[in-house]
């Protein structure tokens, strides 16, 4: 089996639905599928969180450099 690179939503949903697909065609048994399953939605939680964190924190540095130039937070 070829190492897979699981860094965006989009490669998880890609990995899923091979994983599926093998499942189907009998390649996997039940077990590992839901091994991987459980396992990658770990990793999608893991994948939001870590989105959800840079986007707070550019907006952050952006309310940062605002107040720096003179221009107030809106209430």
């Amino acid at each position: 089996m070829s190492r897979k690179t699981l860094r965006t939503l989009g490669d998880v949903r890609r990995y899923l639905a091979g994983l599926l697909n093998r499942y189907e065609a009998k390649e996997i048994d039940e077990t590992h599928l839901k091994s991987a399953a459980y396992v990658s939605n770990i990793l999608t939680s893991t994948i939001k969180d870590s989105d959800l964190e840079a986007r707070i924190d550019k907006l952050e540095e952006q309310l940062k450099i605002g107040s720096k130039n003179g221009l107030k937070r809106a209430s």
